[in-house]
């Protein structure tokens, strides 16, 4: 009845239990990677600056730095991404 409604390829996403620790722990440690690299890029990228990046963007409302930052930590996002993809 399953296999009729879903149809079988949808089936092949289901991971096995057995599969599901190692699954896991591999998420776990490729997020903690990645949650790292982007505090070192944000703590280069604030020393590299010769202002102050919370100041600007919080108190100064500079909607310009917001956006090159966000624009940062997505392409490393991306490069995260394709790392952990192979």
């Amino acid at each position: 009845m399953l296999m009729t409604l879903l149809g079988p390829n949808v089936l092949g996403l289901i991971v096995k239990l057995d599969q599901l620790l190692e699954i896991l722990v591999t998420t776990l440690i490729f997020v903690v990677l990645g949650l790292m690299f982007f505090a070192i890029s944000f703590f280069i990228l604030d020393k590299a600056l010769p202002f102050s990046v919370h100041k600007e963007i919080e108190e100064d409302q500079n909607t310009s730095l917001g956006i090159i930052i966000g624009s940062m930590m997505i392409g490393i996002a991306i490069i995260i991404a394709a790392a952990i993809h192979g």
